[in-house]
C-alpha cells in the first residue's frame, strides 16, 4: 500500500502566491517521491490585496503549462490540475480535477478583510468591521467556512486558519466558548462521505505556528463524524513539498484515525498512516 508521502495535491507556484515555477515544483515532486502530484493555484478573486497572489481569471498559462507538465511525466508520476478555491472568488471551481475550499478573506462593512495576512490587518478588521469583538470576527469567518463546505469541496482546507496569527494566543482564546461552537458550527456542515478534511502543515513550514491544522479536538470531532483525512504541506515552495508530513500524521493518530487518504487520478483512496517514511 503507497504511503502518504507519495501524495501531494496542495502547492502554489508562481502563476499565484508562490515562489517556484510549476516545473520546478514538479520536478522537485518526481526526486521527492511523490507520485500523485497536484497543482491547486488560489482561484481569482475580485480583492484588490489579492491581485498579486492569485491566478488569472481564465488561468489559462495555469492551465496550459499543467497539461505540458502532465505530458512529461506521462507514466511517471500522475499531475493533477486542481484549484484552491476562495469563499470570495468569482470564477468556478468546477471545471477542476478537483478543489480545495478555503476562506482568506471576509467581506463585511463594505470592505475586503484579510483574515491570514498579518496581525495589523486582522486588528484593523476588528476594529473596522466588527466593532473591536474579534469573536464577532471569529464567527463571520466560521460562517464563510461552513458555506464553503456546504459546496462540499474535494478537500476543506485549513478549516481554523482564523488561528494563524494567533500563535501565541495574543488575540483570542481558543478555548473560549464562542470560538468553540462557531468552529464547530462549521465543521458541522461538512459532509463526510463528500468532503476530506485536509491536515495542513504549511504554516508551520513558514513560521506561524508549531503545529499542523487543525487543532487535535477538531480532528476527533470529525473522525467522530466519520470523516477522513488527507495530509498535505499547503506548499510555496519546492523545499516544502512533504514538509512536515511527519508531524501530520502523528497528529492524525493522536486523533484517533489509523488511514488517510490519498488523491490521484482515479479519486479518492485510503492508505494506512502506519506506511508512512519520515522526510
Amino acid at each position: 500500500m503507497e504511503s502518504v508521502f507519495s501524495c501531494c495535491v496542495h502547492t502554489h507556484s508562481l502563476l499565484c502566491d508562490g515562489r517556484d515555477t510549476m516545473e520546478r515544483m514538479a520536478g522537485a515532486a518526481w526526486e521527492q517521491g511523490v507520485r500523485s502530484f497536484g497543482f491547486s493555484g488560489h482561484s481569482h478573486t475580485p480583492i484588490p490585496h489579492d491581485r498579486e497572489g492569485v491566478l488569472s481569471a481564465d488561468a489559462s498559462a495555469y492551465r496550459a503549462e499543467a497539461l505540458r507538465l502532465r505530458q512529461v511525466y506521462k507514466g511517471r508520476m500522475e499531475v493533477l490540475i486542481g484549484i484552491e478555491w476562495d469563499a470570495l472568488s468569482d470564477v468556478s471551481f468546477a471545471q477542476w480535477d478537483y478543489w480545495i475550499g478555503s476562506v482568506h478573506n471576509l467581506k463585511a462593512g463594505g470592505r475586503y478583510h484579510a483574515v491570514d495576512w498579518d496581525r495589523e490587518k486582522l486588528i484593523c478588521g476588528r476594529d473596522q468591521a466588527f466593532g473591536g469583538d474579534i469573536y464577532a470576527l471569529i464567527e463571520e469567518y466560521y460562517r464563510e467556512v461552513g458555506r464553503v463546505a456546504e459546496k462540499k469541496p474535494t478537500i476543506l482546507g485549513h478549516i481554523d486558519q482564523i488561528c494563524k496569527l494567533n500563535g501565541d494566543g495574543g488575540l483570542f482564546d481558543e478555548e473560549h466558548h464562542r470560538y468553540r461552537a462557531a468552529a464547530l458550527s462549521a465543521l458541522h456542515q461538512a459532509d463526510p462521505s463528500s468532503t476530506l478534511l485536509e491536515i495542513n502543515t504549511g504554516a508551520v513550514a513558514r513560521g506561524y505556528r508549531k503545529e499542523p491544522y487543525p487543532a487535535l479536538w477538531l480532528l476527533r470531532e470529525w473522525r467522530r463524524m466519520g470523516g477522513r483525512i488527507i495530509v498535505t504541506s499547503d506548499a510555496h515552495s519546492a523545499r516544502h513539498l512533504l514538509y512536515g508530513y511527519d508531524m501530520g500524521t502523528a497528529l492524525a493518530q493522536a486523533a484517533g484515525f489509523s488511514t488517510a487518504c490519498i488523491l490521484d487520478a482515479g479519486g479518492i483512496r485510503e492508505t494506512t498512516i502506519d506506511t508512512a517514511r519520515s522526510n
